[in-house]
């Protein structure tokens, strides 16, 4: 099986997970009570032995094959959508490197539940938040970046119209979109909730 296959089944499993992780941190904007119950439903399919597996494996394979396609297409990348998907792809190797470390070190040596404290502890202390705001929100956009230039390459369909191109631009403007949505359910409609002293623990 070649790298580039490699790549891409991966790659659909952890858009899989990132979808449904998404849709979780928009259902923020109903409340913290909603999202943890929203969470606890979800973690049912994702938080499970065969289901981490998986995705770590995924992640891993990610990270391999996305520096190796990296270094060997770097120099081939000429128009702007080509160098967009280097760009992106490089940036959510990084993300997911940290981010999965993050999380699996909050569980297994601070013995922290990663829900919702776990994510606005850090874009909802200053000056943590300096670093964990563009932090996530050039991941969730590099995300969409790099699935709308894939989609660009790969769509051959004229969809009510709209060409391939303008599908892909269509795209990156929903991820925007849910970007600002995702902050002000993180930040703005919560500023007044109370962060539990556990999840203190990097801001003290």
């Amino acid at each position: 099986m070649s790298l580039k296959i490699l790549h891409r089944i991966s790659g659909i499993c952890i858009c899989v997970f990132i979808g449904v992780h998404l849709a979780n941190h928009l259902w923020s904007v109903f409340g913290v009570k909603e999202h943890i119950e929203m969470m606890n439903k979800l973690r049912v399919y994702y938080r499970n032995p065969v289901a981490e597996i998986l995705l770590i494996t995924s992640i891993v394979i990610q990270i391999i094959s996305g520096i190796n396609l990296f270094i060997s297409n770097k120099e081939k990348a000429k128009t702007g959508f080509d160098k967009l998907q280097l760009c992106t792809g490089l940036y959510l190797l990084v993300f997911l490197f940290i981010h999965l470390a993050a999380v699996f070190g909050a569980r297994l040596f601070f013995h922290l539940d990663t829900n919702f404290y776990f994510g606005v502890a850090g874009i909802n202390t200053f000056p943590l938040n300096l670093f964990f705001i563009p932090y996530y929100a050039i991941a969730v956009i590099s995300f969409f970046c790099h699935v709308a230039v894939i989609h660009a390459k790969k769509m051959q369909y004229v969809i009510y119209g709209i060409k391939p191109l303008q599908q892909a631009k269509i795209i990156i403007t929903i991820g925007v979109v849910i970007t600002f949505v995702l902050f002000y359910g993180l930040t703005n409609k919560f500023k007044g909730v109370e962060i539990p002293e556990p999840y203190r623990i990097f801001s003290k």
